[in-house]
């Protein structure tokens, strides 16, 4: 995709523009060179390969936008890639709003999919970013969305930006260096130092950081939150003023369960699996807080370095999925094929924690057929490798 620049960029947003991308909605991009061809015949080349670039980048912002407001909105390739899909960004908007955040800055806003959340829950916005196309696109996208009132748009080094008449900051630094994802937070754009120091000039603040972040790393002062979307972890938050410190909290959406830790809860003593088993959603595993669901279930670890847990009665809890367990076997490829194939078993989840032995690998040698299903869980029980059979707990038939 084309380098665009802030003149190509602006030229989209004139009647022109427009046209050619209410045009371009549904191309295929596959189809590039045949498409631009065609349409430089009545168009400037600029102004062609520029909207061809935004039409390709609406779709692929389809998956954290949605089609309403991705074929709305205005991209950059890296803004695609770098910006919090809408429904975390929906999430932490409603914390501001219920803190009673009205006025607040958003540092390195990229192309502004946190100052369009804000926004649509009543704050009003500074948006601050050092680059001007990225600038440009933020506040096409406030206009796009009607909500030009409350965003302003400042092209700016951030750390140049006096922050302390706001009620709250939002820093989102730039993770990806030249070479991919920067997993050192010194080395984020800006340094996650000077974003905490940022954070502590307002009453409230939220730092957005990588989910892998290691815990030591959060400041004594700081509310941790890892979010999870559909099951997928997105994202960790370090929130300050919210008059928690050194909480860790688990967020799930879209139910918008929120698991808080206990402080200093002992770690479940391991014991024999259970009947029932479960796996905890990826930000409680992230947060930390594996005790915390295994004392809600009232549930035991299968072993002290895994974070499965096990019970003899089922208790749903929303932070795990549960699987009920009909087999528990020292790990044997050779019992596995013969155990499946007895049970006509064709489609197999395989799911691994500590275990050395790769999923689809393994698909190939088992070689399945048949009308039944079933999960395969391959992992560490009391030290030794062993295979767990059985299915979702939530597919039994009620009163079973």
């Amino acid at each position: 995709m084309g380098h665009v620049d802030v003149d190509a960029f602006d030229s989209l947003l004139g009647d022109e523009g427009q046209a050619l991308l209410s045009a371009l909605r549904d191309y295929d991009p596959a189809k590039e060179l045949a498409t631009a061809t065609r349409l430089r015949r009545d168009h400037p080349p600029a102004l062609v390969s520029a909207a061809l670039t935004q039409a390709a980048l609406r779709q692929r912002a389809v998956a954290k936008f949605g089609p309403e407001d991705a074929h709305r909105m205005y991209f950059t390739p890296n803004g695609v890639e770098q910006s919090t899909r809408t429904s975390v960004a929906a999430y932490r908007a409603s914390r501001f709003a219920e803190f009673g955040v009205r006025r607040m800055a958003d540092l390195c806003c990229g192309i502004g999919g946190d100052a369009i959340a804000l926004a649509r829950a009543g704050i009003s916005v500074l948006a601050v970013d050092r680059d001007p196309l990225t600038c440009a696109v933020t506040r096409a996208n406030a206009e796009a969305l009607g909500l030009a009132e409350l965003i302003e748009v400042r092209c700016a080094d951030v750390t140049e930006v006096d922050t302390r008449d706001f009620d709250a900051v939002f820093v989102d630094p730039a993770r990806r260096g030249g070479r991919g994802r920067v997993f050192d937070p010194e080395a984020y754009s800006p340094p996650l130092s000077w974003a905490i120091e940022a954070a502590r000039t307002t009453p409230r603040a939220a730092l957005k950081i990588a989910p892998g972040v290691p815990h030591e790393a959060v400041p004594e002062d700081a509310e941790a939150e890892w979010i999870s979307d559909h099951g997928h972890v997105k994202e960790a938050v370090l929130w300050f003023g919210t008059a928690r410190p050194g909480l860790r909290r688990a967020t799930l959406l879209p139910s918008g369960h929120s698991l808080i830790g206990t402080p200093l809860l002992p770690d479940p003593e391991p014991g024999p699996v259970g009947r029932w088993l479960y796996e905890p959603d990826g930000a409680v595993i992230r947060a930390h807080l594996v005790a915390d669901v295994a004392a809600r279930v009232g549930g035991r670890l299968i072993d002290p370095t895994i974070a499965y847990i096990t019970t003899d009665e089922l208790r749903p809890t929303p932070y795990a999925t549960a699987y009920e367990i009909t087999d528990v076997l020292p790990f044997n490829l050779k019992k596995l094929k013969a155990l499946l194939r007895e049970r006509e078993v064709g489609v197999a989840t395989i799911k691994k924690r500590g275990s050395a032995v790769e999923p689809e690998q393994l698909r190939k040698k088992l070689r399945l057929e048949g009308g039944n299903a079933c999960t395969i869980v391959l992992t560490r029980s009391a030290g030794s490798p062993t295979m767990l059979l059985g299915h979702p707990a939530q597919t039994l038939p009620a009163g079973s």
